[in-house]
């Protein structure tokens, strides 16, 4: 079985986060959502939302793929946390799925992980990085390394996702359950 994990700052959109969590959960993916802090923290829009543990519980576990929703404050502190830096380096090393929306498209160009890369994000957010090919598409696959806008764009994004870890039938057959 695939593994997933999203992690979850203070600030972070939770929209993004959640249907990221809900839509791969349905595709059979084995999703661990972590705050980068312990307990319920607040999203970008004032939902609480209770991680399932802390990134420091699973730091050291595998992952087929990570995954950085957006939001402010929650990208700045992501970004502001070298254990995501470091993580998502590695990820990228080990030939892992590394993927954000939103804003936190920023934390992966902050850890050089865009640099030469296709990529897109919220407007402006990857304005301070122009070693970035920054494209206006909503989602934008380089590699191992996917990319989304923002909250309108997230359920693609989540469904991209699922299919990356389960397979474009499993996707399909997700997308149909939601009625869209």
């Amino acid at each position: 079985m695939k593994t997933a994990l999203v992690l979850f700052a203070e600030g972070s959109e939770e929209l993004e986060a959640v249907t990221i969590v809900n839509i791969l959960r349905r595709a059979g993916v084995t999703v661990t959502l972590a705050g980068i802090t312990a307990g319920a923290l607040r999203g970008s829009r004032g939902v609480s939302i209770a991680p399932d543990t802390t990134l420091d519980a699973v730091l050291h576990d595998s992952f087929d793929m990570i995954v950085l929703p957006g939001g402010q404050p929650g990208t700045n502190n992501l970004q502001a946390d070298a254990r995501v830096l470091k993580l998502v380096r590695q990820m990228t090393d080990q030939g892992k799925f590394v993927a954000a929306i939103c804003a936190a498209p920023a934390v992966l160009a902050a850890a050089g992980l865009l640099d030469g890369k296709q990529a897109t994000c919220y407007p402006t957010c990857l304005d301070g990085f122009p070693q970035v090919h920054l494209q206006t598409t909503a989602i934008v696959e380089d590699g191992r390394l996917i990319t989304s806008r923002g909250p309108g764009t997230a359920m693609d994004f989540a469904l991209l996702l699922a299919e990356r870890l389960a397979g474009k039938a499993k996707r399909n057959e997700v997308e149909a359950g939601l009625v869209r």
